[in-house]
């Protein structure tokens, strides 16, 4: 018997903001305040016109410069204004923020090897665990998701938010390796049905120069 939807299905594009320079260079962005590099700035506006004929409701954004910029030139290409989400912001990295992943491993290496094995507990000391950004990242998720039933939205985040999301809606755990990319400014599309969430597409970057990065660890 096939299984009729009781309701149209909520569709997020959820976007990773541009490229900036501290991605270029590997360093540890985490919730300090980096800006879009030009190549970003130039994602972003691609990002906006790609999605001009995806029947956008509404624009959310994180409140970080790269996210809120990339929220802002998607908003301008669809002629909404964007809504800041700071529970959508990047993961707080603690003592790991501002330095380059090769750095923090030298610096900190039983702390980076808790890191990399995905301890959802670990916090980096001062920074965020992988169960507290899911409980914050995930509720917001829902959150969108109930005021937008039957249509299409835009979400504007970072990779350690979309590495949460995919986990999320795929079932997995959060420590399971990743097996998934997320490039700067790609496109990803999730939906939901009656609570029920699949992904549709995921790290579309037809629209992008290429070269978009994926600079986080697996």
């Amino acid at each position: 018997m096939v299984e009729i939807p009781t309701s149209q299905p909520t569709r997020i594009c959820l976007v990773r903001h541009g490229e900036t320079e501290w991605n270029a260079a590997r360093r540890i962005q985490g919730q300090i305040d980096i800006g879009l590099n030009e190549i970003g700035m130039r994602q972003a506006e691609a990002a906006g016109r790609w999605l001009r004929g995806a029947g956008i409701a509404a624009v959310y954004g994180s409140d970080l410069k790269r996210a809120w910029a990339t929220a802002q030139a998607i908003g301008r290409a669809l002629g909404l204004a964007p809504v800041a989400v700071p529970e959508m912001r990047e993961r707080r990295y603690g003592v790991f923020e501002g330095l380059t992943y090769d750095e923090a491993k030298a610096k900190y290496p039983a702390g980076y090897a808790a890191f990399e094995g995905r301890n959802a507990n670990y916090d980096f000391e001062n920074g965020e665990s992988l169960l507290a950004m899911f409980e914050r990242v995930t509720g917001k998720l829902q959150e969108i998701a109930a005021c937008h039933p039957g249509q299409n939205v835009v979400v504007v985040l970072h990779g350690g938010v979309l590495d949460i999301i995919n986990r999320f809606v795929r079932g997995n755990s959060l420590e399971t390796p990743r097996d998934f990319l997320i490039p700067n400014a790609g496109l990803n599309w999730i939906a939901a049905v009656d609570g029920r969430w699949h992904i549709e597409t995921w790290a579309e970057t037809e629209h992008l120069e290429a070269g978009a990065l994926d600079e986080l660890p697996s």
